[in-house]
């Protein structure tokens, strides 16, 4: 079955090389029980680990029923170990946090075969471990735990079972019970192949090499038993395993990857905590950030919503008179004639002259002071003023000079309180004035309260309360905001001709476009909404490089976990996906716990400061997407070095 020819094999120990075999030729047939013995440093362990396909020769040829093993790729190697092969060690090599039953079904997962669980329980019951199954190794004596080591060597039916120093760690009557176990193993057929230092142990097995420097000094047998030449029936048997493995789509499943991913995280809750707390205060920034930005965009666009939309706005200019600036409009002076003069231009759908003034306002025993603002009846819906209660003014009580008023909310609330103010007369510097609409409320605009104010017809306002014959501005809405730079041109024609300016002389006035004031504010409130979201990130970046530092060091920690599970048929690929996948669920955990934290962080800003918040799905999405991202690129490395472990230096690492 197993046939070692010229194997040779050297270790570089620092600057010096040690040869641990020279030129061993060996053949061992199916069903034999074979001890190897020999000092410390005789190549004893090397050669098991060679014919476990733990480790490779340097030289020589290493076949198993005739198949090549130096051919064969990692993967095949892992799934050889799997299926050929069982592995039983001196220093037992149980995975500490798990129960016994799960230890033994260990196998079982990276051979595909989970669903199998009753199989792991009746080796365990084989080995009289029954009733302890649910323990964990710690729950375990010395015994006991090579016990189940024996069980989990067993539990895929191996062709061969590889035994290093078995008893090594043991008493001699718990010895002696393993002993007997492996007898029990090589009567039913099982090929056993065992490293002892112990001349009592030895002399069990049917067949016993001893070694010295690397090489086979005597090759012996001691009992009557199955032939140790490999047979017809031998070859065909192993043959067929081979063409099986190459054909089968053996291997852990994707869940079974993520269930050791959990278990490893849950198993070791204080250092899984302090790795997904860098990507929570990450995530919870970002959301938070984002949040604040978000709110603050869109209450700036509430608030730019009452600027109206293509909307161009005249105001009169000044001049300087001997090196001294002069107040707006006291060279220009614009009237409701000049606004309708813009009104006839083919590019303009409407106009609204403005004058604004101060007043104090009087209902009952209560009074306020307020911004009191002169306007056509167009201003309501160019400037997205139409009142929700009560109406508007119309264009007959403009040309009526009527004393009817429009109030803004602020004012409602400090005259009014709980009182419907519809109907009622309130006075303004003394003039009696009807109230037929409020306002829809616009809020805080920097230092001025945009709901602090009243709307009264503007001849009203200009020949009744304020006593002024000019208007301070007018705003003009364009059909399209593809007119408004034709428009813009039409207008500073019509406003230059009617105020007889000459060709080469300045504009006295101002043409503002409300659309590019809009686009300006929107543009600055975006690029801080990403600023605010890159400096959280960068939280997000630190929290990654924390959870590549956490799992480097579990790689370390668990180095002869590593090795174990390569001896036991992990491939390279299952452990760079399970350490990948728990570099995922890290961050994806911390990244869950950071969005609810960042949305009640939000919120209560929101309701104690009073701050404009919005949590959005995108930023939700974003944060998602980076906390995974930052799983995978920060997981990768780990990941590789894990795959990437030699199984016999992992086994060995202290």
């Amino acid at each position: 079955m197993i046939q070692l020819q010229h194997i040779k094999k050297t270790y570089q120990m620092g600057a010096v090389q040690v040869q641990a075999l020279s030129d061993v030729s060996l053949s061992i047939g199916r069903g034999e029980f074979v001890a190897i013995m020999g000092a410390s440093g005789s190549g004893k362990s090397t050669l098991l680990h060679i014919l476990g396909l733990l480790d490779k020769p340097d030289s020589g040829s290493y076949s198993i029923g005739g198949e090549e093993v130096s051919v064969f790729k990692d993967r095949e190697l892992a799934v050889l170990r799997n299926t050929l092969a069982g592995f039983v060690f001196q220093q037992f090599h149980l995975l500490s946090r798990v129960t016994a039953l799960e230890n033994v079904e260990l196998p079982l997962v990276y051979a595909g075969k989970r669903k199998l669980k009753e199989k792991a329980l009746k080796r365990l019951e084989e080995v009289g471990l029954g009733p302890r199954m649910k323990h964990r190794p710690n729950e375990l004596s010395g015994g006991e735990q090579q016990r189940v080591a024996i069980a989990r060597a067993l539990v895929n039916d191996p062709l061969v079972l590889f035994a290093d120093e078995p008893t090594g760690n043991l008493d001699s009557k718990t010895e002696e019970e393993i002993i007997k176990v492996l007898e029990s193993l090589n009567r039913q057929g099982i090929t056993i192949i065992m490293v002892t230092h112990e001349k009592e142990v030895a002399v069990r097995a049917r067949r016993i090499i001893t070694m010295r420097d690397g090489k086979i000094l005597s090759d012996e047998t001691v009992k009557h038993g199955p032939s140790n030449s490999p047979t017809a029936e031998n070859a065909v048997s192993v043959g067929s395993l081979m063409k099986e493995i190459r054909s089968s789509g053996m291997g852990a499943h994707f869940f079974d990857h993520c269930r050791q991913a959990l278990h490893a995280i849950f198993s070791h809750k204080l250092r899984s905590f302090l790795s997904m707390l860098g990507i929570t205060i990450g995530v919870t920034a970002v959301i938070a950030m984002l949040a604040l930005g978000e709110g603050a965009k869109e209450s700036i666009s509430q608030r730019l919503a009452s600027l109206g939309s293509n909307l161009l706005s005249v105001s009169p200019g000044s001049r300087r008179l001997h090196g001294v600036a002069m107040e707006a409009g006291a060279v220009t002076r614009f009237t409701l004639q000049d606004s309708e003069a813009l009104l006839k231009l083919p590019q303009v759908k409407r106009t609204s002259c403005s004058v604004r003034g101060r007043g104090q306002m009087v209902y009952k025993n209560k009074n306020w002071n307020t911004t009191v603002q002169g306007n056509e009846s167009s201003y309501a819906a160019m400037r997205a003023s139409v009142p929700k209660i009560g109406r508007f003014f119309t264009d007959e009580e403009v040309r009526s000079r009527a004393k009817v008023v429009v109030l803004g909310a602020t004012v409602v609330n400090n005259l009014f309180e709980n009182e419907n103010p519809l109907g009622r007369d309130v006075k303004i510097n003394r003039i009696n004035f009807k109230v037929i609409g409020i306002l829809p409320e616009k809020g805080s605009g920097g230092w001025r309260d945009q709901d602090d104010v009243v709307v009264i017809p503007i001849t009203t306002a200009m020949y009744r309360l304020l006593g002024k014959e000019y208007v301070d501005s007018i705003d003009v809405e364009i059909k399209d905001s593809n007119l408004m730079e034709e428009a813009q041109k039409a207008m500073r024609d019509v406003i230059r001709k009617r105020a007889h300016l000459a060709k080469d002389a300045e504009d006295n006035f101002e043409i503002r476009n409300m659309a590019e004031i809009q686009e300006t504010l929107e543009s600055t409130t975006t690029t801080m909404t990403l600023l605010l979201g890159f400096i959280a990130a960068i939280s997000l970046l630190v929290g990654g490089i924390g959870i590549m530092n956490i799992m480097l060091v579990s790689v370390t920690e668990r180095t002869k976990e590593i090795g174990l599970r390569k001896a036991i048929g992990a491939g390279s690929g299952d452990l760079l996906i399970q350490f990948l996948i728990e570099a995922v669920m890290m961050t994806v955990l911390g990244g869950c716990i950071g969005i609810a934290f960042g949305w009640g962080i939000a919120k209560s800003l929101s309701l104690i400061a009073g701050w404009a918040t919005k949590v959005s799905l995108q930023s939700v999405l974003v944060s998602t997407s980076f906390s995974i991202l930052i799983g995978v690129v920060f997981g990768v490395w780990p990941a590789r070095q894990a795959s990437r472990m030699n199984p016999v230096e992992a086994l060995r690492y202290e």
